[in-house]
Parts: C-alpha cells; sequence; structure tokens
C-alpha cells in the first residue's frame, strides 16, 4: 500500500511539474544541413486565427534567432495570403530570405484520469494505528481531465521550393498557448542541433 502512495506522489509532481513537450515525429532531408552563420533571413510563422496570441508566438520565435528571423505579420501582413504562391515566393527572395519556418496547432486531445486518494496506513495494533491516524485525514480520490496538444513545425526552404524538416510534437497540459508554443520552440531547435541538421 505503501508502494503505491509513492507511485501516485511521483505521478502527480510529474504532471504538477509543468507541462512536457517532446517530439512524436520527425523528418529531415538527409542531404541538407543548416550553417546559421550561412543564413541571411527566414520567416518564421505562427498559423494562429488568434491575432494577439500569433504575434506574441512569433516574436518568440524570432528571438531565438535575432538578427535573422523576421515575424510573418511583419513581411506578409496580418491578413490571410491570396493564393499566388508564386508572387509570395517572388516578394520573399527579393527581401532576401532563404526560408521560412511554420507552427500550427494540429489537434487538442482530452482524457481523464482517476487520481486516488489517501487514508491512514494500517499498523499491527490498534494503539500504533490510532498514534499515527489520529492527526491523519482521509483524502477523496477524483477525476481530472489531462489535455494533449500536437503542434507541427515545418521548415521550407526557398531557395530549393521544397519541404527540408518537420516534426510534430505533443504537450501535456500546458498553462497557456504562449508557453505551449515556447516549448515547442525549444524542443524542436534541440531536435534539429542534435541530429546535425543545424549547426
Amino acid at each position: 500500500m505503501i508502494r503505491m502512495i509513492l507511485i501516485n506522489v511521483a505521478l502527480l509532481f510529474l504532471v504538477a511539474c509543468g507541462p512536457s513537450t517532446h517530439i512524436v515525429d520527425s523528418w529531415r532531408d538527409p542531404s541538407i544541413v543548416i550553417d546559421t552563420a550561412d543564413v541571411h533571413k527566414f520567416v518564421v510563422a505562427a498559423l494562429l486565427k488568434n491575432q494577439a496570441m500569433r504575434h506574441r508566438v512569433e516574436d518568440d520565435m524570432a528571438a531565438l534567432f535575432p538578427d535573422k528571423a523576421v515575424q510573418s505579420y511583419k513581411e506578409l501582413g496580418d491578413e490571410d495570403l491570396k493564393d499566388d504562391e508564386e508572387m509570395y515566393n517572388q516578394q520573399l527572395k527579393r527581401d532576401g530570405f532563404d526560408g521560412i519556418v511554420l507552427m500550427r496547432l494540429v489537434d487538442v486531445n482530452k482524457s481523464t484520469r482517476y487520481v486516488p486518494g489517501s487514508s491512514a496506513v494500517y499498523y499491527r495494533s490498534w494503539r500504533g494505528y490510532w498514534r499515527y491516524s489520529w492527526p491523519a485525514y482521509y483524502d477523496p480520490g477524483y477525476y481530472t481531465t489531462d489535455k494533449s496538444y500536437e503542434v507541427e513545425v515545418t521548415v521550407f526552404s526557398l531557395k530549393k521550393n521544397k519541404l527540408i524538416w518537420t516534426a510534430t510534437t505533443t504537450t501535456i497540459n500546458p498553462p497557456d498557448r504562449g508557453e505551449l508554443f515556447a516549448n515547442v520552440s525549444k524542443v524542436v531547435l534541440q531536435r534539429m542541433k542534435k541530429e546535425g541538421f543545424l549547426k
């Protein structure tokens, strides 16, 4: 019984520690390695309907690469893009951009789990039980709902006009959308460096 209580406490501690972001799946073009010293500049875009959140996320993304990353709302505006892809490609190339990094929320999944309560520990004698249980109380279990956010990150090369890196991430119970996307950016950047895509 004590072992079960310790396991439950450990699980609660892990959930309470904050959001945990990890990469579920990723792909890269094995022939491409990006040396940040050779990159002139690139666009970072958060495909979010809420414009204030979009600006916040793009600002956070751009802050990871000062003087190289430019927010899409500054380069392309806040309105939805028209269908003329070639026009935008020419604009970005003309303005000296090498690529574009896009981030979007794919899905939000909910799951319910039972958090067991706690009660007094039973002892061999009634006196021992009395002594250790007197100050204790019964804490009933309860159900709680966890939210899992799937975010996709893609990197397109404007020079090669193709997808060169993509990943899907999952984050459990982020406190807000801003921290969700900030965690995703950090985890994705770590993966890119670890696998040699970015140096």
